[in-house]
């Protein structure tokens, strides 16, 4: 990590905590979008089976926690923000708690592995955007790499497969179908962005790591899926 920044922030979706908070979040997120108050409501009682609390939130404090105690044991020890684009604390609102600290340039960890535009591009004009909202003093952000192949991310899904093949009998273990999935996207997002090639490179990467030579991938949504691949 280069010393020439002074700050990491970290980067996410957002997302809400309670059954109040699920439909200004869902219209946060589908600004400018004509969706249907009936799909709305569908969505919104998705939440409503977990009381209205997403887990990226927590999920998001356990990472910046952890990255903070990180980077004060082996460095560089970096002060760590945390910024969300759809909901609070929201990118804008961080960025200038930052300016506030005399932050001047920061890498940006975006917790979204893969490439799409939703899952990087529009990042990078929430950041424009952001930094245009606070103005002049607003930090600079340079967004880190995707990480959908890094050892660290590969090593950590071989762990959770592996895992997961231990708890089959041994003598029904090898019959087992190894299948992965991820969110969808519409198939217009899916031809212009590398999120399908993505996903079946880190697909084949782990089912390397779990010795399986057979495997198998699709989407579930089956008016927005990628086509299922089989190994």
């Amino acid at each position: 990590m280069s010393t020439a920044h002074d700050a990491v922030l970290l980067l996410s979706f957002g997302g809400p905590e309670g059954l109040e908070e699920v439909v200004p979040f869902l219209a946060t997120v589908l600004r400018g979008k004509n969706l249907p108050e009936e799909r709305l409501r569908e969505v919104a009682s998705h939440y409503e089976h977990f009381g209205g609390v997403s887990p990226i939130n927590g999920q998001n404090r356990a990472l910046l926690a952890a990255l903070r105690e990180e980077l004060a044991v082996r460095g560089p020890d970096l002060p760590v923000y945390w910024g969300n684009r759809n909901w609070y604390p929201f990118l804008a609102d961080t960025l200038r708690e930052m300016a506030g600290d005399g932050i001047k340039s920061a890498l940006a960890f975006v917790t979204s592995a893969y490439g799409s535009y939703s899952g990087c591009r529009q990042y990078l004009e929430d950041i424009v955007r952001a930094r245009a909202a606070v103005g002049e003093a607003a930090p600079e952000v340079h967004k880190l790499r995707l990480y959908y192949n890094h050892p660290g991310f590969i090593e950590a899904n071989v762990a959770q497969v592996a895992a997961a093949l231990e708890r089959v009998p041994q003598e029904a273990r090898d019959g087992v179908a190894l299948v992965f999935t991820a969110h969808s996207v519409p198939r217009a997002m899916a031809t212009t962005s590398d999120y399908e090639a993505q996903l079946q490179e880190v697909a084949g990467l782990v089912a390397e790591g779990v010795g399986r030579a057979r495997w198998s991938f699709a989407c579930c949504d089956p008016g927005t899926r990628i086509l299922a691949s089989g190994r």
